[in-house]
């Protein structure tokens, strides 16, 4: 059955009244989100230290670090639906103190099959803590402050990536060991968890409860699986038949996928990713911009930290402070973007764009590092910092009830996006180091995926419509 819902920017339904959120739930929120975040680079350059601790395998260190972005991006959506079927206070909580637990069984592991698990179980914990995030912004703040939130969301995100570059370096230079990088994020965990529980808004989830959708999950979990193992590891690996197998069969699992979600609405059944959302002004376009603009964003930062420590010999901590630059002017345009006057919001998306991939060119023409190396990473930053406009409208007329499922879809895409960004840009510059044209080259790529975001950015912006068709 067809039928019309209005999203809340329409005067004709009613919406039900925002909870007047303050700055301290919005603080807890961001810091649990910056904690997830932080978690994905943090472990990178501990990584010699727990070989020579654990006597951890090659294949052991690469699921060290690269098992808690895998179980993330598979769990994603999974973990907005919980949200939106048990509460999104609830989910969030349930998370922090997964993670809370899995981090300090991290800090405290005894073997590398036991910090595979915790770090596998991490992923599960920052999945299921992730979607509410966005989710508790759509529902809790409105206009001007939702702008400065979501803001604030983007730049914590990006300044998660860097900082975890940089802190690592900061904590091992300590003389600590690696498990300090892990113990240190326990006792913030349990603050945020005391704290949120005393300041996170009560909600019953979303408006229509209709089950989790165990063959949805079961389909999108495996095509997710299949397509993002090969991703992270091939690399690695040097890009085994096996990889390549799954990836295929990752297609075939998307297609699956798509028959069973829409044998679920048929079935007056929801979906676990309802195509009502999809249908909603902005959604589709923006998820293309989410894909190339992050694919080009973790592509960047993955090459920076191979380029400055590998290349020009500076430590985990000054290649981290090389791209404070970069972070900080990505916040200020994040954070910037709701004060400009509402007609020029929109335009400054595709402008951000034009602005980075030109930056990328020049940034591998400043390979020798310094201040032209550190002005173009700024550059960079500022042209991406529009991203945040980017969700703003991507989700500006979706409705509550939906907001699950949109903040799940978004998070899933622009986890994939910096996956396939850092496994196929990567591996041009993994390929290429040593030679002259390793820089320009991977500039180039980068220039590129810059290329495809605005591109899909110019749809995003070029209309606006105030209803959305759900099946």
């Amino acid at each position: 059955m067809t039928q019309t819902a209005v999203s809340p920017s329409s005067p004709a339904v009613q919406q039900p009244e925002r909870t007047r959120a303050g700055g301290l739930l919005l603080t807890v929120i961001l810091v649990g989100q910056f904690l997830a975040i932080l978690n994905v680079n943090i472990v990178n350059v501990a990584t010699p230290t727990i070989r020579a601790d654990l006597h951890s395998s090659g294949a052991g260190l690469q699921m060290i670090v690269a098992g808690y972005t895998i179980v993330y991006a598979v769990l994603l959506i999974t973990g907005a639906r919980v949200g939106d079927l048990f509460g999104y206070r609830n989910a969030f909580l349930s998370g922090l103190a997964l993670f809370a637990v899995t981090t300090l069984a991290s800090g405290l592991a005894p073997s590398t099959g036991w910090l595979v698990a915790s770090r596998l179980a991490q992923g599960a914990g920052a999945a299921l803590m992730m979607p509410q995030v966005m989710t508790l912004i759509q529902r809790n703040y409105q206009g001007a402050a939702r702008g400065r939130a979501l803001g604030l969301w983007s730049a914590v995100i990006s300044g998660g990536i860097v900082v975890g570059q940089a802190l690592g370096g900061v904590l091992l230079g300590l003389g600590a060991g690696w498990r300090i990088v892990f113990l240190v994020m326990v006792p913030v965990a349990v603050l945020l968890l005391v704290v949120g529980i005393k300041v996170l808004p009560p909600d019953a989830g979303g408006a229509r409860r209709a089950g989790l959708d165990p063959a949805g999950l079961v389909t999108l979990s495996a095509a997710v699986l299949l397509f993002v193992v090969p991703l992270v590891l091939g690399r690695d690996l040097g890009w085994p038949l096996w990889g390549w197998i799954s990836m295929g069969l990752s297609v075939v699992m998307f297609v699956v996928f798509v028959r069973v979600e829409r044998w679920v609405t048929a079935r007056g059944g929801r979906p676990l990713v309802d195509a009502s959302v999809l249908r909603a002004p902005g959604m589709r376009p923006g998820l293309g911009v989410l894909l190339f603009g992050p694919a080009t964003w973790g592509a960047f930062l993955f090459t920076s930290a191979l380029h400055l420590q590998g290349e020009l010999h500076l430590s985990p901590l000054a290649s981290g402070m090389m791209l404070v630059p970069c972070a900080l002017a990505f916040a200020l345009v994040g954070l910037g973007w709701p004060r400009l006057p509402a007609r020029l919001q929109r335009r400054l998306v595709p402008f951000g764009y034009v602005v980075a991939a030109p930056a990328y060119v020049g940034l591998g023409l400043a390979a020798a590092g310094g201040l032209p190396y550190a002005a173009m990473s700024a550059l960079i930053g500022a042209g991406l910092g529009v991203q945040v406009a980017v969700t703003n409208l991507a989700t500006e007329q979706v409705a509550d009830e939906y907001a699950a499922d949109a903040s799940g879809a978004l998070l899933t895409v622009m986890q994939l996006g910096q996956v396939i960004g850092v496994s196929t840009v990567g591996t041009l510059f993994v390929s290429l180091q040593g030679h002259a044209s390793a820089s320009m080259s991977t500039a180039a790529a980068l220039a590129g995926l810059a290329v495809l975001a605005g591109i899909s950015s110019l749809f995003l912006v070029r209309r606006r419509t105030t209803t959305a068709p759900v099946t």
